[in-house]
């Protein structure tokens, strides 16, 4: 059941910050990219692939007029063994990068979309980068204590997430779980980094999002919690069409040789992937 929520009127700075970040990494990202397949002698038959990339501080952002992020550097370390070149699209909207995926028009989705049986029904995933679980992003109390201490505490309450997240399935199992009502709202314009900076600013009560990116965002703003868990650990994959498995194939034989490589273990452990 959908409970749409009447977003709150917060500081409109938060959201031109948001945009100058985003017209900045699609700059950065173009200039990137173009290098990336222009001076890569090596890519076998001229093919590049073209990655669709969630823009957070895990998979990838800008610093200095330039790009990092761990999912962003993972996939040049595997471009580089594959010797095939790249090319990466900021994702903004999950629901539109989907749709290009399916459409053909990406080869490679990199985005927080848990692997679940109901998500292998339509996409490919590649082996696991990483594991993480979803947390719930909150306010605390005057106490310092979060509203919402346990699963059963969100009987009643609504939970924004990504539009086109499985997240949203996970939530309604949850309920069922609890014998109670918790109702989900999609938000169809912001990504999980932007559903965290809504929770902080007090537009939103709670969102779901993935670990990962939650710890990320909370070293910014101390009074949002994220302690309180949603799902159990899962993979997290690269995602791809499921008539693809030609590509699925060899992006696991590309990830199998990068997990040997201790460039590959230092990335991880510069963000925080070894917990």
């Amino acid at each position: 059941m959908d409970n749409k929520l009447m977003p709150k009127k917060g500081s409109p700075i938060i959201y031109i910050v948001l945009l100058v970040v985003i017209i900045s990494l699609m700059a950065v990202l173009h200039r990137c990219s173009n290098q990336g397949t222009a001076h890569n002698p090596n890519a076998v038959g001229g093919d590049t692939l073209r990655v669709a990339i969630e823009y957070s501080p895990l998979s990838c952002y800008t610093y200095c007029d330039t790009l990092g992020g761990f999912c962003y550097d993972a996939i040049r370390m595997m471009s580089a063994i594959a010797h095939r070149g790249v090319k990466f699209y900021p994702l903004v909207q999950l629901e539109d990068a989907l749709t290009g995926l399916n459409d053909g028009r990406y080869d490679i989705l990199v985005a927080q979309f848990p692997v679940t049986k109901e998500s292998r029904d339509q996409y490919l995933f590649s082996d696991e980068i990483y594991l993480d679980r979803q947390v719930l992003v909150q306010h605390r109390d005057s106490t310092g204590a979060p509203v919402v201490r346990t699963q059963l505490d969100l009987a009643g309450k609504t939970l924004c997430v990504v539009k086109g997240s499985p997240m949203r399935d996970r939530i309604e199992s949850l309920a069922r779980e609890i014998g109670d009502s918790i109702y989900v709202s999609e938000d169809a314009d912001y990504g999980p980094e932007q559903l965290f900076v809504r929770v902080a600013a007090g537009e939103i009560d709670y969102a779901v999002i993935n670990e990962a990116i939650a710890r990320q965002m909370a070293t910014k703003y101390p009074d949002v919690d994220i302690s309180t868990g949603i799902s159990f650990t899962q993979f997290q994959s690269l995602i791809i069409r499921k008539d693809n498995r030609e590509l699925c194939d060899s992006l696991n034989s590309w990830l199998s040789t990068l997990k040997q490589l201790p460039e590959f273990a230092t990335l991880r452990s510069r963000y925080h992937l070894d917990k």
